[in-house]
């Protein structure tokens, strides 16, 4: 008892001598308002702190270039830090497309997430900017891009910028460089979605060449047409179109030019082994789906910065309308692929949820800032239905092996996005887009992009072409560049290598090295269009003892 009773003793002292002094702090906080600098910020940042010529007060243009200064720098903050949102996307990316490949690929295909990033960026910088934005001219948000001058016409027609290079010369502004960082971001989930059509096959070489090409020539070039004032911009000028091609975020630009070069790798390489049993195909699910659907978490976080940091303006009040219909077009759509699968299966498909998911934000890219709430649901509603007949499609139909439905997800979505801008873009928004309607448009004052279903058939017209164009620019361009790559050094992994796992036999590295990956003769992963209706386990992981 007398032990029991010191050792409360010894207990209650430092609890009593913690008590006395967290009520020290209390005591000390209630009295510490009263001795306040500025607690509210009212009386913080004022004239006082605009630079004068001479002391005392400054004079009205030094307030004017002050507040000017203050406006621009703003949209710097808001771009910059809409980039960075995006950068981090490609995490997402590579967590979804690991998810849904085998656990003797992941490492291999972890590791193109990564390479495709550094080679991008790096051709980015050298050519593909140049091109695309050369001849961009001034962008206002910015600050002005004056460099930015130089278009390569053909009969008044953009075709491509020619200036910008290297970040170089005249082109080291900081309007440039903020510019290009935006830019270069978008400019990587191009690059990357066709690592996940040509995933568990594909010679890492050659999807370092491949990047290349796309970050540095496919991807810039486009680009140019639709955002660089090239000639798809330039259809509601010249020919009365609407307001020409009209793609805010980039379903075109970005997800659609992704998803044609990875459906024309896809058809190069051919299916996975394994994959197709009497023309029939074999389900062949992801060896990590909670990583998969993680890895979509991350992506529609991330699509924050990439569609609201479109308006490249932190002042610009159109971001809100934006961010709601991005999350509301990916969560539609996300609600819609599982419903539907559920209903035509009897249980809801986690890969097809997180396809849904990315399908309603690709597709809401292009109309975001043009479309109302409830439009941006029926765009996401669509989305998330669509992607899972173009799965099916692609799987059973055309027999395209894509282990994680990159071609259903951002080339089909991606095109239909571009549909709806033609169809349900309501002209709240967009006035003076493409140089078209700055003071009035459609006879109304400060009307701005304007689809088939609120008065303006032109712009579907605009449209269409745009959806043609990209499709036969992304995937013929790339067809032709991945079919003489297979003639000159072959495109795709030996059979052995492909049974065997490419982390080995392509990285000389395991992503699992604890577990002895053991396989029956049925072959596994991608986001199974043919689904298991039973549990068989593909693979037992046992873990090796030394």
């Amino acid at each position: 008892m007398k032990h029991l009773r010191n050792h409360y003793l010894n207990i209650r002292k430092p609890v009593l001598i913690a008590c006395l002094i967290l009520a020290a702090l209390i005591i000390l906080s209630l009295a510490l308002p009263a001795w306040a600098g500025d607690p509210t910020g009212a009386a913080t940042g004022g004239i006082a702190d605009i630079p004068a010529a001479q002391a005392g007060t400054p004079t009205l243009e030094e307030i004017a270039t002050a507040t000017g200064k203050l406006k621009i720098g703003l949209n710097f903050v808001w771009t910059l830090l809409a980039g960075f949102l995006v950068f981090f996307m490609q995490a997402g990316f590579a967590l979804v497309e690991t998810g849904f490949t085998r656990a003797k690929n992941a490492a291999h295909t972890m590791a193109m997430n990564l390479m495709v990033f550094l080679v991008g960026a790096v051709g980015f910088f050298v050519l593909g900017f140049g091109l695309m934005f050369g001849g961009l001219g001034s962008v206002a948000n910015l600050g002005g891009t004056p460099p930015l001058t130089n278009e390569l016409t053909a009969g008044g027609w953009g075709l491509l910028g020619w200036k910008g290079f290297f970040l170089n010369g005249d082109a080291y502004d900081v309007g440039v460089f903020a510019l290009f960082l935006f830019q270069m971001v978008f400019m990587d989930t191009a690059v990357t979605i066709p690592t996940g059509a040509m995933a568990e096959r594909v010679k890492f070489s050659a999807v370092v060449l491949g990047s290349f090409f796309i970050a540095m020539f496919l991807y810039p070039i486009f680009g140019n047409w639709v955002w660089g004032g090239g000639w798809l911009a330039q259809l509601g000028s010249k020919l009365g179109l609407g307001h020409g091609a009209v793609d805010f975020a980039g379903s075109g630009v970005v997800h659609s030019i992704g998803g044609a070069a990875g459906l024309a790798g896809a058809l190069i390489l051919g299916p996975r082994l394994g994959k197709y049993r009497d023309g029939k195909p074999v389900a062949m699910p992801g060896h990590d789906i909670p990583m998969a659907i993680l890895g979509t978490i991350i992506l529609f976080f991330g699509w924050f910065g990439f569609n609201p940091g479109s308006t490249l303006s932190g002042g610009d009040l159109r971001i809100a309308v934006v961010a709601v219909n991005t999350m509301m077009a990916g969560a539609v759509g996300g609600l819609a692929a599982m419903l539907y699968t559920w209903w035509r299966q009897g249980k809801p498909d986690p890969s097809m949820m997180c396809n849904g998911v990315l399908a309603g934000l690709v597709a809401i890219t292009a109309p975001a800032a043009f479309v109302n709430g409830p439009v941006a649901c029926l765009i996401g509603a669509v989305a998330g239905v669509l992607v899972v007949w173009s799965v099916y499609f692609f799987d059973h139909v055309l027999k395209i092996d894509d282990p994680v439905g990159a071609i259903s997800v951002h080339l089909v979505n991606g095109l239909w996005g571009l549909l709806a801008v033609g169809l349900f873009a309501d002209g709240t928004y967009g006035a003076g887009w493409n140089g078209v309607g700055a003071d009035t448009y459609l006879g109304v004052a400060g009307q701005g992009v304007t689809g088939l279903f609120y008065g303006d058939p032109g712009q579907l017209v605009a449209q269409l072409i745009n959806m043609a164009a990209v499709f036969i620019w992304g995937f013929g361009v790339s067809y032709v560049f991945y079919k003489v790559l297979d003639k000159i050094m072959g495109i795709r992994v030996k059979p052995e290598a492909e049974e065997q796992g490419l982390d080995i036999p392509e990285m000389g590295a395991q992503a699992y090295p604890d577990f002895l990956l053991a396989f029956n003769d049925t072959y596994s992963p991608g986001p199974a269009p043919a689904r298991q209706t039973a549990y068989a386990p593909r693979r037992q992981e046992v873990p090796v003892r030394n």
